[in-house]
């Protein structure tokens, strides 16, 4: 499935869950989906914004949607005994192209051979999925969405050479405004 596949499946599930982007995906969701509460986590500290995610979860109560990439998931792997171990309505999207894609198109180390949904079970998270197509994935979103507790959502798409680090689509200070706005209504 492609990226943008993925996270059109997103949109099309998340109900009224805050939907935290990063990386890659930030360039592709403001055209699926531009509410509120939508955060784009950019600039990111690569691999924080699972963390970021269930900060917000386990402040606010409301279910998160936290998107992120198989290389910046490896920078924190920790994150996943942390979501673990405070459990919260947290959904980590984990999106595998096998490529730090925004930063020069470099594999990422054991693209293809790291099993992200072992890792996952292992650190505690009880809801794992893994999808690698588009028809399973839009199957299989109403049970992740439907669940209680963190989930771990495993996608592996297909990456892409030559994409440029994207931008936020407004600035850092009208994203929290927003936010806080919509979790206030």
């Amino acid at each position: 499935m492609t990226h943008r596949e993925a996270l059109e499946v997103l949109a099309a599930h998340r109900g009224d869950r805050v939907v935290l982007t990063t990386m890659g995906s930030i360039e592709l969701w403001p055209a699926i989906s531009d509410t509120p509460l939508d955060f784009a986590y950019l600039p990111s500290s690569m691999g924080q914004g699972v963390s970021l995610g269930l900060g917000f979860a386990l402040a606010t109560g409301r279910g998160v949607v936290a998107v992120t990439g198989d290389g910046s998931l490896l920078m924190n792997l920790g994150c996943l005994v942390t979501v673990a171990n405070h459990p919260a309505p947290l959904t980590v999207l984990l999106i595998d192209n096998g490529l730090y894609e925004v930063t020069g198109g470099q594999d990422v180390a054991g693209a293809g051979r790291t099993d992200f949904g072992s890792l996952a079970r292992a650190a505690g998270i009880a809801r794992v999925y893994e999808f690698d197509d588009a028809e399973a994935w839009r199957r299989g979103a109403v049970e992740v969405f439907n669940g209680a507790g963190p989930a771990f959502v495993w996608l592996k798409v297909l990456g892409e050479h030559g994409k440029k680090t994207p931008t936020a689509p407004r600035p850092m200070a009208e994203q929290i405004r927003r936010l806080q706005s919509a979790l206030a209504g």
